[in-house]
């Protein structure tokens, strides 16, 4: 087994340097093949070991690779952990990547830097597998800084956009904000604890559980401390509140990373840790209502943002940092299995989501604006079906006791946690009722994606015989009047031999197979994953399930959770059928503004009232990150540039000595005056000059 979890591991890295190497040659496919082939190994692999230890009871192992670092009492080894929450996440990670992978072959099928592209895949897909397995805090950090770098390489893959490469440096900027906690946070675990290994750390916690330390005049937790500063490093991986603003700007890579990076792996990482790391946090109540607050104000944001966004890409990507929002308040709660069980299931519909807004816009020729679609079920059956049981999915549309779509399981199990949490916990009560009301928000804009896309007038049509420009957004009943914004998040139109789809015919067209397979799997996963899983995550089977972990006691996470677990099953029946009330509610008014009512969603948004034109510019963060971080930085600069460098260093520095010895050269330079006379008398002088410092120095002269 344990020469199988180090194939698994290390066959995305063999693919992502294959894929380099043999695209050298110009031919991409052997490279993509190859890429493809070494995923589709390791996702084969990863559902083995997932059945192994969660039904088969295998014993968690750590396989030591390698030293790493050795100094004094800070060691660490290159390791692969394997236990029931890292299983989970190996599923995770390489069922949607190599699915992503396939996807690709039909989706990049015209351009020209495929190798790279299937390269940059398998790396990320490595770093996210060595941050899964990690064994202890450095080896984490190692994975969370390579999907980091992975990420930025991947949202600038076409780095002739400027807007990519815009975005890219906005990604990689942000999310070093959020990673200089996380150091700090390790930082301050190694300094309690004096290991970093989770094996060692986690079973000592209690040890420290009344540990304070002295800060700024007043006493602080050191366990609260130590969580709040990891959880810095979670709001800027999985874009939450404040931290938030790279992913939609994300969307700039190409769809496959949208469906790889943001909505299935990179920004779950964040979620993960806190799950890892729950016997800290359970015993940190400042750091957990924090996380909690945070993930719940995200949830609220994120939902409401996607309302009045009109790039298919950007309306998905605000519901993943909203539906992010609702795995962190679940284990701000302490429903940590509940937000693990959320995480499995979104990766199954929002990878669909995704993957089926990218056949949308490989059917559109690259259109993303959704004024200029309408009309496409005719024409793309097979993507409408599959984004209509993604939508079905994510809105957690079901029947309580009876079955539902995969979001009705794990979405109404962190709303019956957060309500038998509130019982106590005003904090949960309050994470509960926006959790509800995102619920129906969320099927609001799910559904006017939907409606937008596949239904209604066919604008394309009117914009085919206009010629592709912006005025034909005008004709789209249903949303903004002035198309003229959203405008830069096209993908590019160009093909690998310089052609573009313009010259092709407008007519929207279904995907190739390679783009549909993908579709068809997720597709399986999100009507089925929460029904087949449920009891495993969170039900009756959830104690045998997560019973093995790196800690002495083989319970991954603290009593109290469990008894959390046992109050949520028993929580009234008005709570069971409150989100599924709300979702029907938000279906129903995206019914009546965008079917039954026509040109409504125009008219609110050409009116432009404050609430609409808040949520549209993104409760306006954008602009005052811009004015606060971005425009203050200038002026900081400019102010230690000018009046520090230059007016003071410099001055003071090498051009005041250089003008120093032009002063002195010029005042020196007017006694070689070509006399002799004038240089015996300097001489003269010189001569008594030393006699006179001889005669002191000698003692002559009293």
């Amino acid at each position: 087994m344990e020469s199988l979890v180090t194939i698994l591991v290390f066959a995305p890295l063999l693919g992502a340097v294959l894929a380099g190497v043999l695209g050298k040659r110009g031919d991409s496919k052997p490279a993509m093949a190859v890429a493809t082939v070494l995923l589709f190994l390791s996702a084969g692999l990863s559902w083995g070991v997932f059945y192994q230890t969660a039904w088969h009871e295998l014993e968690p192992f750590v396989v030591r690779i390698a030293p790493f670092i050795s100094v004094g009492d800070f060691q660490s080894a290159w390791s692969i952990r394997v236990d029931t929450l890292s299983a989970v996440m190996l599923v995770v990670v390489t069922t949607v990547s190599a699915l992503v992978h396939l996807y690709s072959w039909g989706y990049m099928a015209e351009d020209g830097g495929r190798s790279r592209f299937f390269s940059y895949l398998s790396l990320f897909t490595f770093a996210m597998l060595m941050l899964v397995t990690a064994a202890d805090f450095m080896q984490l950090f190692f994975g969370w800084e390579g999907v980091g770098l992975a990420s930025y390489l991947l949202i600038g893959f076409w780095f002739h956009k400027p807007t990519a490469n815009a975005a890219a440096i906005k990604a990689f900027v942000v999310n070093r904000v959020g990673d200089f906690g996380f150091a700090l946070g390790i930082m301050t675990v190694f300094w309690m604890f004096g290991s970093i290994e989770f094996a060692e750390v986690l079973p000592r916690v209690g040890e420290f559980a009344r540990t304070e330390w002295a800060f700024a005049g007043a006493q602080w937790r050191a366990l609260d401390i130590a969580c709040l500063l990891l959880f810095v490093g979670a709001m800027g991986k999985s874009a939450q509140f404040f931290l938030h603003t790279w992913l939609p700007d994300a969307m700039e890579g190409p769809t496959p990373v949208s469906a790889l990076i943001h909505a299935a792996t990179m920004v779950t990482a964040g979620v993960y840790m806190v799950c890892l790391l729950a016997p800290m946090f359970e015993l940190a109540p400042q750091a957990k209502q924090i996380v909690t607050i945070i993930g719940a104000v995200t949830a609220l944001f994120a939902a409401t943002v996607g309302l009045a966004q009109n790039d298919i890409k950007r309306v998905i990507a605000y519901s993943t940092c909203s539906q992010l929002g609702y795995m962190f308040f679940a284990a701000g709660v302490g429903a940590y299995q509940a937000a693990m069980f959320h995480l499995f299931t979104h990766a199954f519909f929002k990878a669909l989501l995704f993957l089926g807004a990218g056949s949308v816009i490989h059917g559109m020729h690259h259109e993303q604006d959704m004024r200029r679609m309408g009309g496409l079920m005719r024409y793309l059956p097979l993507t409408f079906a599959a984004m209509t049981i993604g939508n079905i999915a994510i809105a957690g549309f079901g029947v309580p006791h009876v079955f539902g779509f995969a979001g009705f399981y794990s979405k109404d199990s962190i709303l019956e946690a957060a309500y038998a949490a509130g019982q106590e916990n005003p904090t949960a009560m309050f994470a509960f009722i926006v959790g509800v009301l995102v619920a129906g928000l969320t099927a609001f804009y799910s559904f006017r994606l939907a409606f937008m896309t596949f239904n209604g007038p066919a604008v394309w049509k009117h914009e085919a015989d206009a010629g592709h420009g912006l005025k034909a957004a005008a004709h789209h009943p249903d949303d903004h009047a002035t198309a003229a914004q959203n405008e830069s998040h096209s993908e590019p139109d160009v093909s690998e031999h310089g052609g573009a789809h313009g010259d092709h015919d407008h007519t929207p067209h279904e995907s190739p197979w390679t783009m549909l397979v993908p579709l068809g799997v997720l597709s399986v996963g999100a009507i089925f994953a929460g029904f087949v899983f449920h009891e495993r995550f969170f039900g009756e089977e959830q104690a045998e399930f997560w019973r093995s972990a790196m800690r002495p006691d083989r319970v991954l996470f603290p009593e109290s959770t469990s008894r959390l677990l046992e109050e949520a099953h028993h929580v009234p029946e008005w709570v069971l059928w409150s989100p599924t009330v709300a979702s029907l509610i938000g279906l129903a008014a995206a019914v009546f503004i965008y079917l039954l009512r026509r040109g409504m969603g125009a008219r609110i948004a050409a009116n432009a009232g404050p609430l609409w034109t808040f949520f549209y510019n993104k409760w306006f963060f954008d602009e005052l990150y811009h004015f606060v971080f971005v425009r203050g930085a200038a002026k900081l600069g400019e102010l230690f540039w000018k009046r520090g460098d230059r007016d003071t260093i410099d001055k003071l520095g090498p051009n005041g000595l250089a003008a120093l010895s032009y002063f002195g050269g010029r005042r020196l330079v007017r006694i070689q005056t070509g006399f002799l006379y004038h240089y015996a008398f300097v001489m003269l002088l010189g001569v008594a000059g030393l006699l006179t410092y001889a005669l002191f120095a000698f003692g002559a002269v009293e």
